[in-house]
């Protein structure tokens, strides 16, 4: 990860399967949350303007496509909207297709939450150790400055006398 000699992070390796796996998992629940909402077991018959519960997941599918950290960081966080969503509906809605519906939504929000986690993982770990090397680094920097000062204050000192 790290080389003690050097404050540089070597490149950081993503596990493209888990990226995929969160790619697939958004645009399941993107694709669940419109029939749901509009053909599968809307809230009255024909469809409700709920589908547009959707929109937010759009905002998303590109970064996530393209493996994103930044993206698929606040898209987890976003999807446990849905995953709160889902298990509301499977506690308060009357027996039908719309349990079904929340557990595939539950499902689908749970997996795309533990594989972006795990996807962004080890970058995380890299900039967490990058800083610490970066404060190590600071705190030399600072104690040699000292240091210096001290030198200069104290030949300054004896050439006064």
């Amino acid at each position: 990860m790290l080389d003690n000699q050097s404050s540089t992070p070597s490149p950081v390796v993503l596990n493209a399967a888990l990226q995929r796996m969160a790619a697939a998992s958004l645009l399941g629940l993107f694709l669940l949350c419109l029939l749901w909402e509009i053909w599968l077991a809307p809230l009255r018959p024909g469809g409700t303007l709920l589908f547009l519960k959707a929109l937010p997941l759009a905002f998303a599918v590109r970064g996530v496509l393209k493996g994103s950290l930044y993206t698929i960081q606040w898209a987890s966080m976003l999807v446990l909207l849905y995953l709160m969503e889902g298990i509301v509906r499977v506690v308060s809605d009357p027996p039908g297709p719309s349990i079904l519906m929340a557990w595939i939504e539950i499902t689908f929000a749970t997996i795309f939450f533990m594989s972006s986690i795990f996807y962004v993982r080890p970058a995380k770990r890299i900039v967490v150790a990058a800083k610490k090397v970066e404060k190590r680094n600071e705190k030399a920097q600072k104690a040699q400055e000292r240091a210096k000062s001290m030198q200069t204050d104290d030949v300054n000192h004896q050439s006064q006398k």
